[in-house]
């Protein structure tokens, strides 16, 4: 908080009393327990209207409601010591009236009209619970798509397609219609779901949107509740400015991304709602731009592939017995053997063009580094020596290198003085583009020399495709819009070494582009951990990059 917002919050606690009459001042009575909508200046009810979600005070009709404790306190006039809701209430309620238009957050820069109208909606999907366990996408598809209708779109073409048997996991799919219906239409493909968060383990509450330090933090404040709204907010101002692209520019907002071990919203649609996603190419998440530890800028990337997603598991048995009487073959020392040298196993180089592309970006951009990197993209066949070093400096370019398959989970035994009967494992790869699960299972095999071991592919095996074409037609623009934004910033294509949504629709024959323009910290920004956040300045730059390079691809010819 402000130096000046923490002067309120004590100037309340020393003074209850003059925060109930500051309250009634301001409009709220015993009677009706509300504040009017018109109490304060312009600036201050916007940053209370940021407060609506949270328990203190809500709005209905044109008022601002009080919970509970601040509206006891109203009635009786009594003390309330340690309230939150009370000093909550009052402090904004004090800062509205005493300090006019002062923010709420003076951490950033005032908001221009439409990024605040787009901060309110990222707000409100962020905070919309999406997780599979207690939340649903089909409320924040709903919400969204109440959205676009009130921007002017006809409700037949803004559509939330629900599965009958998961009524929770709805899609929002959405269009906006081009002037040649002939030309291939332009797809926003983002996923509404996220990965679960302990609200325990988290410094602030996860489904709450914090702005703190010039963050945003939030369970879904990158992935990918920032492309989504991002996507939602492009398609209300386009329809706003009464801007006609020339060819339609399809959104969907799907569910299941973060679980499609149990359900798959883009496997649902492609089989059920087919004409949902069906175009020309897509833009998807999968790559951003790259931040240094002091936070300058070192690429915008653009992913095209990924690898294959796989996990298998291994089991081991034998009759075990006493342990006082131990057996040579072991099922857990045999098993841990066997673990190691696949820990310690590379699989073979490879390069494909967009990796070699990768690889030549980056050496223009790394002078550490920079004759190993030529060294490993000169020639058609890797330099291995060249790769070893890469490998060891930077475990992302080990990952582009090759297929990788690591141990992640281990169970074994029955009890602490019986020697174990059985024992598994799960192996979980990354399988570089061409390369079949049959294959490195075969490999997989070899490496552990034991033929003991039974190896099992888990789950149905996902779609393979090859990395789709980085034409002039897809990367001009980017390098155009970016060059504009970010001055002398490289545009770098990567291939995903983790999985996304676009695997499906590779598949399905979408070509589909990882691209947001949102430039991230070199740790991830705890993207599937905890406190997740994204860069202030990173979301609004990145939304004004996405916005110009959709209105750029919606008229190409």
């Amino acid at each position: 908080m402000s130096s000046s917002g923490g002067a309120v919050v004590a100037m309340a606690r020393r003074a209850e009393r003059t925060i109930v009459q500051t309250l009634r001042e301001a409009g709220a009575t015993s009677a009706d327990r509300a504040v009017p909508l018109s109490a304060g200046r312009p600036g201050g009810r916007m940053a209370l209207r940021r407060l609506l979600r949270r328990e203190a005070v809500r709005e209905s009709g044109d008022r601002y409601w009080l919970d509970e404790r601040a509206y006891e306190a109203m009635r009786d006039g009594r003390r309330v010591r340690a309230v939150f809701a009370l000093i909550i209430v009052a402090a904004i309620l004090i800062a509205i009236i005493v300090f006019g238009p002062m923010r709420a957050n003076a951490q950033t820069p005032a908001l221009r009209p439409d990024q605040a109208a787009f901060r309110d909606l990222y707000e409100e999907l962020v905070e919309t619970n999406t997780t599979l366990s207690e939340g649903s996408c089909t409320l924040a598809a709903e919400r969204m798509g109440a959205r676009l209708l009130a921007a002017g779109y006809p409700a037949a073409d803004v559509r939330v397609l629900v599965p009958a048997d998961r009524p929770k996991d709805g899609n929002l799919s959405a269009v906006l219609h081009g002037a040649d219906r002939s030309a291939a239409p332009l797809l926003l493909l983002a996923h509404i779901d996220v990965v679960e968060a302990n609200r325990a383990d988290w410094t602030r509450d996860p489904f709450t949107l914090v702005e703190e330090g010039g963050y945003f933090y939030a369970r879904g404040a990158t992935d990918d509740k920032a492309e989504a709204s991002v996507w939602v907010d492009t398609l209300v101002r386009l329809k706003t400015d009464g801007f006609r692209p020339r060819r339609d520019i399809k959104l969907a907002l799907t569910c299941g991304e973060e679980t499609a071990d149990t359900w798959n919203g883009v496997e649902w649609l492609l089989r059920e709602h087919p004409d949902a996603l069906q175009a020309g190419f897509a833009l998807n998440e999968g790559a951003g731009g790259q931040l240094d530890a002091e936070g300058n800028r070192v690429a915008l990337n653009v992913q095209a592939g990924e690898k294959l997603y796989q996990d298998y598991t291994l089991e081991l048995t034998n009759p075990g017995g006493h342990s006082a009487r131990p057996r040579k073959d072991n099922a857990i020392a045999a098993m841990s053997r066997s673990l190691a040298a696949l820990g310690d196993y590379d699989f073979a180089l490879e390069l494909n063009p967009v990796t070699r592309a990768y690889f030549t970006a980056v050496a223009a951009s790394s002078p550490q580094y920079a004759a190993d990197l030529r060294a490993l993209t000169a020639a058609d066949t890797p330099d291995a020596a060249a790769a070893a070093r890469l490998s060891a400096a930077n475990p992302v370019w080990n990952a582009t290198l090759r297929t990788t398959c690591i141990p992640t989970l281990i169970n074994g035994g029955h009890a602490p003085n019986a020697q174990p009967q059985r024992v598994t494992a799960n192996v979980n790869c990354r399988i570089f583009p061409g390369h079949t699960i049959e294959e490195t299972q075969a490999e997989i095999a070899r490496v552990l020399n034991n033929p003991a071991i039974t190896i099992t592919p888990l789950g149905a095996p996902d779609p393979t495709s090859p990395p789709p074409p980085l034409s002039p037609a897809i990367l001009d623009p980017i390098r155009q819009i970016a060059g504009r934004i970010w001055p002398g910033v490289p545009v770098v294509p990567t291939m995903s070494v983790g999985a996304t949504d676009g695997r499906f629709t590779n598949k399905a024959g979408i070509p589909t582009y990882g691209v947001t323009g949102m430039f991230g910290d070199p740790d991830g920004g705890g993207t599937h951990g905890l406190n997740e956040r994204i860069r202030v300045r990173s979301l609004y730059e990145g939304r004004d990059f996405l916005f110009d390079l959709v209105k750029a691809y919606a008229m190409q010819r």
